[in-house]
């Protein structure tokens, strides 16, 4: 277990509440916080300390420390630990306008705990000799409790969702493989133009989300042999935190106010995380990550598998004093707060190093010479055609379809236009059919002028009138205007004549005849004439809709067409590369049992070396005796010759003796001689 390492900043006082004290954390006013080490208490100028215990602190830095010390006391010791698979977070938490967002990123000249953090494992990774990494990086937002991918346009409202490999993660969050910094700054440099920034009272340029700046880190073990050698995946996330605030401060109204609300509910829930993980064991109970995304995305770095590292950034001045007091609490629970951090290692297809590194063996086997790479090429490129016909073919399929139902509409509206047709054509309507003469009375139009029965039967003779034209001799299927102007001249309707039609009841089958066709006021041959204008007009939208069909079906038949040559393409592209791949199958089961043969070879030549080695061995023994007797030899030879030396010496000597003794014999013997 491992407690989460906790530090606190004060920013520098804004200029007009500036506090000339060097011993202070700044701000002008009555009461002032005092940093002593990791120490910070709250005191009175003027009476000393105010009541209450002093807050403690991993580490503590006043208004003059810069962000290369605070990086460096606080999270490069991170870095390290995330190369060598350990899971680590870095945050900062405060009040809105009190540095965090500077902690983070930084400036052009004092850069932020992100832009070191990333060139520090960029660093850390060349110095790694023995391992090969891979390294991808991610940036999202949480703005009023929705995520959103800040490296893309299009990531937006993104779930969160979890799983036994992954753990928690997000659905759909776009990940870029990277191997520079530079790489990494120009996707900052993306994600900062896509986060949301507002202007407050307290802050002109105020984060009104939360962003993490997350990178995943795989490593294995470079001329790596076995396949179930684990692969090392860690995750290292950079979190700055919107600030908590206050309307009466900020000033916040409409969608900044909305915002507002989000922001101070997430981090209420990130306190209430805190506070059950900060009690003890048997008071905890249960942790409320789900109540918050925010939580949820950090539930590893909170009392999970991870190392993780906390920077809580204060307001000196006297008017925050509360906010300070709030943010020092949240830092002092906190600080009780353990995690349980070890390295994550993987037999899994889950990292992507290991597939990717099985994927390129395997592409190797297979695409050994430009053809087959070729041949790949052609049938990727086919495959994507044939795609895009199957896309092509069922939006024609589905015009097709509501083509068809269409004419079917048509041609039911027409049939029930024929019906009605042959409906009027077949029905008369006379006295006889009613009991009374109140019922047909009651189907007459009133009228306040008398018309005598006799009208409509005489109606004829009107017509052979002079002074009224004659009716026409041919009528066609449609009524046109100069046809009923041709009828009706010479007859004026005295509109106020007509009223309305009172109510009748009638039985049913006259009320069913009267329903199904048009009402009586209608002449009847006027209403069919109209429906067979109507009949017309729907036999040509048919006859349209029909050609319209046929076009479709012709389309569907050639792209049938061609997504069957396609197809056939297709399959003799891939029997031609399973021939290639089974050639080379076969070249590699070749050279597989060529090693296999060498193989064996060099074992039966290991087996020689190792039986001539010994043999070696025995023949040094052997020659080692030998020569320890040749030196015992030469030893002998040495005093021999040392004897057979000192003998010739005294035969020498003896010789020389006798000569000298001959030699003064013969003297003698002729001095004797007369």
């Amino acid at each position: 277990m491992e407690k989460i390492s906790v530090a606190v900043r004060f920013r520098p006082p804004n200029p007009a509440a500036a506090d000339p004290s060097p011993g202070g954390a700044g701000g002008g006013g009555d009461r002032e916080w005092r940093i002593d080490d990791t120490r910070v208490t709250l005191v009175h100028r003027a009476a000393g300390p105010a009541p209450g215990a002093p807050f403690v602190f991993d580490h503590v830095f006043d208004r003059t420390a810069t962000n290369e010390r605070v990086y460096g006391t606080v999270v490069r010791d991170l870095i390290g630990a995330v190369v060598d698979g350990f899971n680590a977070t870095a945050f900062a938490y405060g009040q809105t306008s009190s540095g965090k967002t500077f902690t983070m990123n930084g400036s052009d000249a004092d850069p932020g705990i992100i832009p070191r953090a990333v060139r520090d494992v960029f660093d850390t990774v060349r110095q790694t000799d023995d391992r090969e990494f891979l390294v991808r990086v991610s940036y999202m937002e949480i703005y009023n409790e929705e995520i959103n991918d800040l490296l893309t346009l299009e990531g937006r409202r993104l779930p969160i969702k979890e799983n036994l490999e992954r753990g928690v993660y997000v659905a759909g969050l776009r990940e870029e493989i990277v191997n520079s910094a530079e790489q990494v700054f120009e996707l900052l440099q993306l994600g900062e133009v896509n986060r949301h920034f507002g202007e407050t009272n307290m802050n002109a340029r105020s984060s009104r989300s939360h962003t993490i700046f997350r990178m995943v880190i795989e490593s294995s073990a470079k001329n790596q042999i076995d396949s179930e050698d684990p692969i090392r995946v860690s995750v290292l996330n950079l979190v700055d935190l919107a600030g908590s605030e206050r309307n009466n401060k900020t000033g916040t109204e409409g969608v900044r106010l909305n915002e507002a609300g989000h922001i101070n509910k997430s981090l209420l829930m990130l306190g209430n995380v805190i506070n059950k993980l900060s009690e003890s064991g048997k008071q905890r109970g249960h942790i409320p990550y789900r109540d918050s995304k925010l939580t949820r995305i950090l539930q590893p770095a909170l009392g999970g598998n991870a190392k993780t590292s906390i920077i809580c950034t204060a307001a000196p001045e006297e008017m925050h004093i509360e906010e300070t007091r709030g943010t020092l609490k949240f830092a002092s629970r906190a600080k009780c707060v353990s995690n349980c951090a070890q390295v994550n290692e993987i037999l899994t297809d889950a990292a992507l190093l290991k597939r990717q590194k099985r994927e390129i063996e395997e592409l190797r086997k297979k695409l050994q010479g430009s053809h087959s790479e070729g041949l790949e090429q052609v049938v990727l490129k086919l495959r994507n055609d044939m795609h895009k016909s199957e896309l092509e073919r069922d939006r024609l399929a589905m015009e097709l379809e509501e083509e068809r139902k269409l004419r079917m509409t048509l041609e039911h509206h027409l049939t029930e236009q024929q019906k009605r047709i042959e409906g009027l054509d077949n029905t008369s309507i006379s006295a006889d059919q009613f009991t009374d003469s109140t019922q047909l009375d009651a189907l007459k139009t009133p009228d306040s002028k008398y018309i005598p029965d006799g009208f409509v039967a005489h109606r004829s003779r009107y017509s052979n009138d002079v002074e009224f034209s004659p009716l026409p001799e041919n009528l066609d299927n449609i009524a046109n205007d100069d046809l009923w102007t041709c009828l009706n001249k010479g007859c004026v309707t005295d509109l106020d004549m007509l009223e309305m039609t009172p109510g009748l009841k009638r039985e049913a089958s006259l009320l069913q005849d009267a329903t199904s066709a048009a009402p009586l006021e209608e002449p009847t041959d006027a209403r069919c004439q109209r429906l067979e204008k109507d009949c017309v007009s729907d036999r040509q939208q048919l006859e349209e809709s029909n050609v319209r069909c046929a076009a479709l079906e012709k389309e569907r038949d050639l792209l049938r067409d061609k997504n069957s040559s396609l197809q056939q393409e297709l399959s003799d592209s891939k029997r031609e590369a399973n021939l290639l791949i089974a050639e080379k199958q076969t070249q590699l089961d070749d050279s597989i049992a060529r090693c296999v043969a060498l193989e064996r070879e060099l074992s039966v030549s290991r087996q020689d070396a190792e039986r001539l080695a010994a043999e070696k061995q025995e023949l040094a023994g052997e020659l080692g005796v030998e020569r320890q007797k040749m030196e015992e030899l030469k030893q002998d030879i040495r005093v021999i010759s040392r004897a057979f030396s000192q003998r010739e010496g005294q035969l020498t000597s003896l010789y020389t003796k006798s000569k000298a003794i001959l030699e003064n014999c013969k003297a003698s013997h002729v001095a004797t001689l007369p």
